[in-house]
């Protein structure tokens, strides 16, 4: 089969897993809605019905919040991956989701006010300083670290900034109201987020796919992009910025949400081969395709009751993280 054509299939089985879930989130949850009360819900909306107001007002914009923070958070992980060298690299075990979090624990204890757009710019900068950390241990050269080294040291600097996070939360009296945010979920989602948010998602998660062709760099040495005449440098910064953008905004929506960029990212390099051009989008897809899942999951394992989705990601990011390091051949 000609790889266009395989490629086009693989995109479109993808996309149609993508509304199937969809469709299925929206009709399943604690109470079960007919095909019929789903369409009026959405082509012929009454405020009046209560099933149809669950399913406009509370079940459709979580679904797609999973939808954008899936595809956000999984090609956060793609681009730390190729800017670090290092498959095991991912926003949430290098910190950077921590970091936000850490940002949004001080944002919710001293402007327990504070709007949507502001919590966002604390976490936004919270991943930022995270990054910044990466960045600095993934350029000390003399070290010459192994994958394995580089993801303890993520794991270093998450774990300082979740013990600062639990240790204002608890002075603070806000370990309940943080909890969500420590294990992440859609439950929250309102319209009126993700018309203030979700742009910015797409608009970064645009602005990858047309990095896309220059980000195939990133996997030659230092050497043979020099050899080229290209400078890889611009490429990086831009890829961190974006990480940046899109872990800060998630960790804002849903809280910190580990293994989402190490999973998915890892799933499509075997369907596609290692060519960004093709991995970015289909990133994009099954990300989407694997948090909507991990929703749905979440939502209905045990109703009425609501698991966090993101130890439903967890259950299956852990096993997954342990084979990776395994396959390293390194000792942790």
């Amino acid at each position: 089969m000609n790889r266009s054509v395989k490629y086009s299939l693989q995109i479109t089985v993808s996309l149609i897993i993508l509304l199937l879930l969809l469709l299925f989130s929206v009709r399943y949850g604690a109470n079960q809605n007919s095909d019929n009360t789903v369409f009026n819900a959405i082509f012929h909306y009454e405020a009046s019905n209560v099933d149809q107001r669950i399913i406009r007002e509370i079940r459709i914009p979580r679904v797609i919040g999973a939808m954008l923070i899936g595809s956000a958070l999984a090609v956060s992980g793609a681009l730390m991956q190729s800017v670090t060298k290092n498959p095991m690299a991912d926003s949430g075990l290098l910190g950077i989701n921590a970091g936000a979090a850490f940002m949004l624990t001080i944002c919710f204890t001293f402007f327990p006010k504070i709007s949507t757009i502001n919590t966002t710019i604390f976490s936004v900068f919270g991943a930022a300083i995270a990054a910044v950390l990466v960045s600095f241990i993934s350029m000390m050269k003399k070290a010459k670290m192994s994958p394995t080294i580089l993801v303890l040291s993520g794991m270093a600097i998450s774990a300082f900034f979740t013990a600062m996070s639990e240790g204002i939360a608890l002075v603070a009296h806000l370990k309940q109201d943080l909890a969500f945010w420590h294990f992440g979920g859609v439950s929250a989602v309102s319209w009126a987020q993700l018309q203030r948010l979700g742009p910015w998602i797409v608009v970064a998660l645009i602005a990858v796919m047309f990095m896309s062709s220059n980000m195939n760099l990133l996997g030659l040495s230092d050497d043979t992009i020099k050899s080229l005449g290209k400078n890889a440098d611009p490429i990086r910064f831009l890829a961190l910025i974006c990480v940046v953008i899109l872990s800060g905004i998630s960790v804002a929506l849903v809280g910190a949400v580990a293994f989402v960029g190490l999973i998915v990212p890892h799933i499509v390099r075997f369907i596609v081969g290692s060519d960004n051009r093709k991995v970015i989008p289909m990133t994009v897809l099954l990300g989407a395709d694997l948090t909507v899942l991990a929703d749905l999951i979440a939502r209905t394992i045990d109703p009425p009751n609501e698991t966090p989705f993101g130890i439903i990601i967890s259950l299956v990011g852990v096993p997954f993280f342990i084979y990776l390091a395994r396959k390293d051949s390194r000792q942790i």
